[in-house]
């Protein structure tokens, strides 16, 4: 029996972005079934595939992280040669993915009136550092600067501590999230419409939408936010406690499962204590009752206290190392490592589909391509060229 199509598949996605937010977003399209276009510049490609260490037969790790599941193509856009290979693939193509420099493709001539009069179907989905208008919107946008800007490192640290940023880029990790499911739902406008659209996510936007309940505590009651290490600003006891052999994670989210952990711990008067008995007397009363938790806690293993908490329903857990989490038996249960082979590399091992579609499952059927791997394959294939014009357009630097 033939394995089942993926959500996306007969969908192709033109990907004309680089870095991390873009390539995410246009893996995840290519993850659901699409057949996904790198168009990469002539020469060097995209600027992720020089960053490191580590390196893997001449690719970066960071590159092969977020780029499986696409073809490679080198052009240079610069060009009217380049531009014209560009104008046909956009005639062939469901979805554009870009993150020029506000302007870039309509200073090529391929604004959306040009769009909609040449591919009135294509969806076209540009990711800028600010948005397309305001007093920002030409200013490029870096996900260290975002986190900085939008507030994010200023509720990340310990209290006493300077602001911090995320341990990985995470404004552009959601911005390429939001990008994708962007798409999706104008996808499925189109359905209804028959018409592609221009459709627009920011990294500033995004940043300031991570801010969620923080946001809304100042919107709402004119609190600003704080840091509070690992704690939580509005929940109480949720955060890291010293073991006698190491940290542990406690997340305590409602009163019944205060009344739970008390009694696990050995201190079932907590539960009872009018300091402690409701959340919002726990979150007064923070300092203390954080105090008389570790104080307890040290007096045994994690483990332990894992077993103990896990039996009384009370959310916990090790503060693992990376590797112990892609380790974790629980990893491979459900298929968050993959493996594929690679034309340099051999076996590789690459993060796995974080979703799951039981009918029309997402797949890892191509491993991250080299630098320009399908040039060829595509100028034949989909546009007709034949291989004199392609050694033509390789003696111009145009591919």
């Amino acid at each position: 029996m033939a394995a089942a199509a993926g959500a996306l598949a007969g969908l192709r996605v033109l990907d004309l972005t680089r870095i991390l937010a873009g390539p995410l977003c246009t893996m995840m399209l290519g993850d659901m079934g699409a057949e996904v276009i790198k168009v990469e510049p002539v020469g060097g490609g995209d600027d992720t595939r020089g960053w490191g260490p580590p390196f893997a037969g001449g690719e970066s790790a960071y590159f092969l992280g977020v780029n499986r599941n696409k073809r490679s193509l080198t052009l240079d856009l610069a060009g009217t040669e380049g531009q014209a290979i560009l104008a046909g693939l956009i005639g062939t193509s469901d979805v554009l993915v870009e993150n020029f420099k506000l302007g870039t493709l309509e200073k090529w001539g391929f604004g959306d009136g040009w769009l909609a009069a040449n591919a009135p179907r294509l969806i076209r989905c540009s990711i800028t550092g600010y948005g397309g208008s305001g007093p920002k919107a030409r200013q490029p946008g870096y996900d260290f600067i975002l986190q900085a800007e939008s507030g994010l490192m200023s509720i990340c640290g310990a209290p006493d501590g300077p602001p911090t940023k995320y341990g990985v880029a995470i404004v552009d990790v959601c911005t390429g999230m939001l990008a994708c499911s962007t798409i999706l739902a104008a996808l499925e406008a189109r359905h209804r419409t028959g018409r592609g659209q221009h459709v627009e996510v920011s990294l500033y936007e995004t940043s300031l939408a991570m801010l969620v309940n923080v946001a809304a505590s100042y919107l709402v009651a004119g609190k600003d936010g704080g840091r509070f290490g690992n704690g939580h600003p509005s929940i109480v006891p949720y955060t890291t406690f010293p073991t006698r052999d190491g940290l542990l994670a406690v997340a305590v989210g409602n009163d019944g499962q205060f009344a739970r952990f008390a009694e696990a711990v050995g201190h079932p008067e907590w539960a009872r204590d009018r300091r402690f008995v409701k959340n919002r007397d726990r979150v007064v009363h923070r300092d203390l009752l954080d105090g008389l938790i570790a104080e307890t806690l040290r007096g045994d293993v994690a483990d332990a206290w894992i077993a103990r908490l896990g039996a009384a329903g009370v959310p916990c857990g090790r503060i693992n190392a990376v590797s112990q989490a892609l380790e974790d038996p629980h990893t491979a249960s459900r298929r968050m490592v993959e493996t594929v082979e690679h034309p340099t590399i051999g076996t590789l091992r690459l993060l796995g589909i974080p979703f799951k579609l039981h009918d029309t499952p997402a797949t890892v059927r191509r491993p991250p391509p080299t630098l320009g791997q399908h040039t060829e394959e595509i100028l034949r294939a989909e546009l007709g060229m034949t291989g004199e014009r392609i050694g033509e357009l390789r003696a111009l630097n145009v591919i």
